[in-house]
């Protein structure tokens, strides 16, 4: 079977103290981020943009529940019911959806999940077309408030009026709704001036008087109405455009923020029915015009002044485009800058109503592209290191790697170095260096999920430089340690520009007003394209990690646990072993970095080999035992020892036509373009031919000769389903797959180390115009033992190939190894080996998705990871005994409805598409799967299950073509 789970891309946050709610994804990584709504301190709910219909929330580290609505609609809100277990979500078709927590036992994996809990949508309400209503464009909803008793839902929409609701019931109370034209009659005749109140910008319930509510009109009239007596208590006649509003705790006052860029307090006094004038007022980045201030928050502190925390306010001429919150509590003030658009922000706070004080101890603010919590317990306000929904796409994804059965040697290095990362310039940590998963303010749940059995490592290779690791031993996705290759070479990134850098003064930092401070980790801006990394190989026994990159460069790092400022060797690898003809038309190569520079702990380079010409590094392998690393690009591929600082080999794989391979990868992009440009010309021309012909002469006669041949070109592809391709069109000395292996090459009695170097011109060439073929060989004579070959019928071509090993779940000490394929039809076949007989087949990946299927990774435990989107990662697993997924509880004042659910009735989502476990299962009849005695997996350097045959890099011409076709 296959299992898939995704990751998600946020739109809407929600926290609540007692409430709980919704995951079923495996690693969850987000970004395209629309809204954010508040209750307290513990969940945090996640909604999607990309996947319109889901929604997704965390508590604690592996606490996760997922929902997915029946309707492909964006949503818009989310609340908890606080202490029922129950959430309540609004789509942008104006749709209310009641989601409710209820227990199930579980088979997975041959063992029972008791004590499981899972969200199900138990009602749903429209508010378009009902009776009493506005029109459909008056009636969009534009804020809800839900009532601590939570047994009301009060409605705002667009056209001024309020709407309230049963709960849990979900349903409208009849002739209660509060319209535009009743509050128009308890306003001031001189206040009306003809003018319309405007839409309902916010609700908001009286701390300490409930069924009180305090109701915001964009024109800034703010009015506190009582539900019982359904009468304007008090009318507060603002003047200016209303953006947001918040109580103080007391209750005695609140406060409004406008379109002015300044925000106001009022004071809420008895006896006086108007208020015309606000206790005080404040633009803080004034005087000059500033740009609206969108949300405000007053939270109070019993040791000291009140915190004020809002989003916007800056001044429009010059910091116009920044995306800031600012904090400010007496003299202290910083103004947090993002890189994305903010979407929202709420604190974590006492929610106790006995309690006389907030005391905030966290601010959460969801961005476009990222989460990130504030301490605001800790001087300096520093972030907080997530345990989750980290910044997949800081910088745009270019290769990933993975890595299972880490030592425990390694991996505490890696987490000790990862730690050190975490020091911030001008901030005292109180819990040590870094934050720990303690001191994460969402805490909520119970995670069931046992003890991973291995700890697996995901690299991430990035445009600017950088490779990630990533725990993914369990459901979350979580950041481990961080790789810079930049201060390798001379770029326009000025070192002292790093926040994270100690040496920098924070002091200098303070004297800029505003008080601007770097948050956050996403930066798509790469300082210089060629930096990107393209293949990552580690060795988990010795340390030695080897990164290769766009312009040439293969860098051997080791592990170090201490600061180091040193100068890194550097050698040059000529693979056109001065080859007439061939001249480089391409980028340069990076310039060395002459002088010692510094390295933090972690990995450190020890030698730069640049390969000549510079072009992308397409395959790279390390041997540490042998002290080698080999790597290939278009030209060639090199072997070279690390230790003696020398180069054992290069070979030259150009053939003479491939002149393409000397233009670099921006000249490949102009190809593309005007073949392009020539696929539209054709099609001209064939359109032209079809038409009435005049009378024939010499020059039409010319033109029907070539529309005829252009017929034939635009035909051909269709007939042929492989579309046949010149040396013009791809390039045939690409090198894609490197293997160190000790076999027989000689002779069947002696065996030792060699390298095979498989190119387009072997094996499976996206090139190849016929059938796909997959061959297993016999050594030394290199002859085909078996074959299999795949159709050609709908241009199947193999684009990875791993070798997995699959456990039983009937028997513990039974397991298969087996060759998966994935195709460019993103279709996975299993083979057993050697015999090749396939065993089964998976839809997993649409065929669509050329970037998923060239991002595809594979596990040696049967699982795989590819991007769905340049920031979200999926996991699926192709075996039923090795199935990553969140497994958790939470405690409720409720029982819970249990239920037994079966694998076949889960919903599943593949690549952004709603589909169920059984329909994504395509398995030949003919072909059952095999039992051949056990295979026990090696764990060695040498290991075959160690290497994935990687046979696309960077996305191709043949890709495209793929695409199109």
């Amino acid at each position: 079977m296959v299992v898939v789970v995704n990751m998600v891309v946020v739109n809407s946050v929600v926290v609540n103290s007692t409430a709980v709610f919704l995951d079923c994804a495996v690693c969850i990584y987000l970004y395209s981020l629309t809204v954010l709504c508040v209750y307290c301190c513990v969940y945090i709910a996640v909604y999607i943009s990309v996947f319109l219909d889901c929604a997704v929330s965390y508590g604690s580290p592996g606490v996760e529940f997922t929902g997915l609505h029946r309707d492909a609609a964006a949503v818009a809100q989310i609340h908890f019911l606080q202490g029922q277990g129950r959430l309540l979500s609004l789509l942008d078709d104006n749709t209310l959806h009641l989601w409710e927590l209820g227990g199930a036992s579980r088979d997975r994996g041959g063992a029972k999940s008791e004590g499981v809990v899972y969200l199900e949508e138990k009602r749903n309400y429209s508010l378009l077309g009902r009776p009493g209503l506005e029109s459909c464009s008056a009636s969009r909803v534009t804020v809800l408030l839900l009532l601590r008793s939570c047994d009301l839902l009060c409605v705002g929409t667009e056209g001024g009026g309020i709407h309230f609701l049963d709960l849990p019931r979900l349903s409208l109370r009849d002739n209660q709704s509060l319209l535009l034209d009743q509050v128009m009659q308890s306003v001031p005749e001189d206040y009306r001036c003809g003018k319309s109140l405007g839409p309902v910008e916010s609700l908001q319930e009286h701390p300490k008087q409930p069924g009180k509510i305090l109701i915001g009109y964009s024109r800034g009239l703010v009015v506190l109405w009582d539900l019982s007596t359904c009468n304007a208590e008090h009318m507060f006649l603002g003047k200016q455009q209303l953006e947001s509003l918040v109580w103080e705790r007391s209750g005695s006052s609140f406060v409004s923020s406008h379109s002015d860029g300044g925000y106001s307090v009022w004071a809420v006094a008895s006896g006086n029915t108007y208020t015309h004038q606000p206790v005080s007022s404040s633009i803080p980045y004034g005087p000059f015009p500033c740009k609206a201030i969108n949300k405000i928050l007053w939270r109070t502190i019993q040791s000291g002044c009140p915190v004020v925390l809002y989003s916007g306010g800056m001044p429009r001429a010059s910091y116009g485009d920044r995306h800031c919150v600012t904090i400010q509590q007496d003299k202290q003030h910083v103004t947090l800058d993002f890189t994305s658009r903010v979407i929202d922000f709420f604190t974590v706070h006492t929610t106790d109503p006995e309690h006389d004080y907030d005391d905030p101890k966290a601010l959460v603010v969801l961005l476009e592209e990222e989460l990130v919590v504030i301490d605001l317990l800790t001087t300096g306000w520093p972030s907080v290191p997530p345990p989750y929904l980290a910044p997949l796409h800081s910088s745009a994804i270019t290769t990933s790697c993975h890595l299972d059965n880490v030592p425990a040697k390694l991996w505490d290095r890696l987490a000790a170095a990862g730690n050190s990362q975490g020091v911030q310039p001008g901030v005292r940590h109180t819990h040590g260096v870094r934050h720990a998963h303690g001191s994460w303010p969402i805490c909520g749940g119970k995670n069931l999920a046992p003890p991973p059995r291995q700890q697996e490592l995901l690299l991430t290779g990035h445009e600017d430089g950088t490779v990630r690791f990533w725990n993914v031993s369990a459901v979350a996705m979580t950041p481990l340690y961080k790789l810079s290759t930049a201060n390798v070479f001379h770029t326009d990134c000025d070192p002292n520009d790093d926040p994270l850098d100690p040496t920098n003064d924070p002091e200098a930092l303070q004297e800029e007003w505003p008080p601007f401070r770097k948050v956050g980790c996403f930066d798509p801006y790469s300082d210089d394209p060629r930096l990107g990394i393209q293949k990552i190989s580690l060795c988990k026994y010795s340390c030695r990690l080897v990164v290769a990159g766009t312009a040439g460069q293969v860098i051997v790092l080791g592990l170090s646990d201490e600061w180091s400022d040193h100068t890194v060797d550097v050698s040059t690898v000529d693979l056109l072993q001065d080859r007439e003809g061939f001249t480089w038309k391409g980028h340069d190569r990076l310039e060395p970095r002459a002088s010692p520079a510094p390295f933090p702990p972690g990995f450190q380079p020890l030698v730069l080999v640049q390969a000549l010409p510079p072009a992308s590094v397409t395959s790279v392998m390390l041997h540490a035992e042998w002290n080698l690393v080999a790597f290939g690009t278009s030209h060639g591929f090199g072997l070279f020892d690390y230790h003696r600082r020398t180069a054992v080999l290069a070979r030259c794989t150009l053939h003479p036509n491939d002149s393409l391979a000397m233009e670099g990868p921006l000249s490949r992009v102009k190809s593309l373009k005007k073949s392009l440009r020539q696929s539209f010309r054709r099609i001209r021309k064939s359109r032209v031919s079809g038409k009435k012909r005049p009378i024939p002469t010499p020059t039409s006669k010319i033109q029907e000769a070539n529309a005829a041949l252009a017929d034939q070109e635009e035909v051909a592809p269709v007939q042929r389903r492989i579309e046949p391709r010149s040396a013009d069109d791809s390039l045939s000395g690409v090198v894609r797959c490197l293997c160190f292996a000790d076999t027989y090459l000689r002779d069947g009695t002696h065996h030792g180390p060699h390298t095979h170097t498989p190119t387009h011109k072997q094996g499976h060439s996206p090139t190849h115009t016929g059938p796909t073929h997959t061959h297993v060989f016999s050594l030394p004579k290199v002859g085909a033992k078996t074959k299999f070959k795949l159709t050609a019928h709908e241009g199947c071509r193999v684009r990875r190939v791993a070798m997995v090993t699959v456990c039983s779940t009937a028997q513990e000490d039974y397991s298969e190894t087996s060759l998966v394929c994935l195709t460019n039809l993103g279709d996975l076949h299993l083979f057993n080996v050697p015999a090749l007989r396939p065993q089964v087949r998976y839809d997993c990946i649409r065929k669509e998705d050329i970037s998923g299927i060239a991002s595809c990774v594979f596990t040696r435990n049967g699982q795989g990871f590819y991007l769905i989107s340049p920031s979200e990662y999926q996991r699926f697993s192709l075996s039923a005994k090795v199935i990553t997924e969140p497994l958790c509880t939470v405690e409720l004042e409720r029982p819970l409805e249990t239920h037994i659910s079966d694998d076949a009735a889960i919903p599943l989502r593949a690549n952004g598409t709603h589909r169920n476990q059984a329909e994504g299962l395509t398995e030949d009849p003919q072909c059952g799967l095999s039992s051949p005695p056990p295979l026990s997996p090696l764990d060695s350097p040498l290991s075959m299950a160690d290497v994935s045959l990687d046979t696309t890099g960077e996305l191709t011409v043949e890709d495209v073509r793929d695409f199109l076709t």
